[in-house]
């Protein structure tokens, strides 16, 4: 095991893979000579050269649509996308194409094609590079979608992702890149699409991604002080959506909170919320919360930011809500 920051856990995943398979490469704007706007992709230049680290023009549809075509004829390329906001411009070639090929040529066509997207708030970067849109990919047939909320899950779920042969949306949070640090389990390689229960609990269950989850554990650290115990569980993965997780959960504790980034309304934690109910009424001692940002633009600044994203506080006040029932 080894201590690492989150930007580091991605930079790692992306040098074991091209390390070990040269069909490996990664492209995206800046992600050469600049190493990334976040630094992620540096030094992958000069390790590996310009034949497998490609600078691409600035057209998001141009890259993604060069990439899922590399991706069809046997290349697994690792596209980065310099802020999730940016990917809306090739909505067509990775919804349209990337997703479809598979299901269009009856499989004789596989799309081992891996989009890193960095996304959120939290870093000062205002409405037009901070937005969550990891729902309107979970909404995609035809692509994976992964949210890592630690460094650990971050480096073994981009392992998973560039050498699975199907698109896969990686999505990572920015505001983790360097303020966050753990360990890399020693793993013997990457594992499947399973969530992870980070806290144990009995009273309350709490449904969480990507950035959230750290806020959930905050929130959930408030309550423990109060005599309510959380579950918190990290989906890691929006699809495939490891619902048999929930489930398990809800039939001890009964509550169910359901905790996100993305807009509260439309938002993925309302399909969580529907199929818990569907599935796991007679579980259920109480409504289901959602617990997503309000319908608004990011603003710029934390404190604007924090009006409308769930906080800590805001979380513990809405399970405390649902712990009287």
């Amino acid at each position: 095991m080894r201590e690492v920051k989150y930007a580091e856990a991605v930079r790692g995943a992306l040098e074991d893979e091209m390390a070990a398979d040269e069909t490996v490469v990664v492209m995206g704007e800046e992600v050469g000579a600049l190493g990334g706007v976040f630094t992620v992709t540096q030094g992958l230049l000069e390790r590996f050269g310009e034949d497998r680290v490609l600078d691409s023009p600035i057209s998001e549809a141009g890259v993604v649509g060069f990439a899922i075509g590399a991706a069809a004829e046997g290349m697994r390329p690792v596209v980065e996308i310099m802020f999730s906001d940016f990917v809306l411009l090739a909505l067509d070639q990775i919804i349209n194409l990337g997703a479809k090929i598979r299901y269009m040529s009856n499989g004789q066509f596989s799309v081992p094609l891996t989009i890193r997207m960095p996304g959120g708030g939290g870093t000062n970067h205002g409405p037009q590079h901070s937005q969550s849109l990891e729902s309107l990919f979970a909404h995609v047939p035809g692509l994976v979608v992964a949210m890592p909320s630690n460094p650990s899950d971050a480096y073994w779920m981009l392992r998973h992702a560039i050498r699975s042969d199907d698109p896969v949306i990686f999505l990572e949070s920015k505001n983790l890149y360097f303020r966050t640090s753990g360990d890399i389990d020693a793993r013997t390689g990457p594992d499947g699409f399973g969530a992870s229960v980070v806290r144990a609990g009995d009273d309350i269950t709490i449904v969480s991604a990507g950035r959230m989850v750290e806020r959930s554990l905050q929130a959930a650290d408030r309550l423990a002080a109060e005599g309510v115990g959380c579950e918190v569980i990290d989906l890691r993965y929006l699809w495939p959506l490891d619902t048999a997780s929930i489930e398990a959960s809800l039939r001890r504790t009964g509550k169910l909170a359901v905790v996100y980034e993305a807009v509260e309304f439309c938002g993925w934690g309302g399909e969580v919320a529907a199929w818990a109910g569907e599935h796991c009424f007679e579980s259920l001692d109480g409504p289901v919360v959602r617990v997503g940002t309000e319908r608004v633009p990011i603003p710029y600044g934390h404190a604007l930011e924090d009006e409308i994203v769930p906080t800590a506080e805001r979380i513990a006040g809405e399970l405390r809500g649902l712990a009287a029932y």
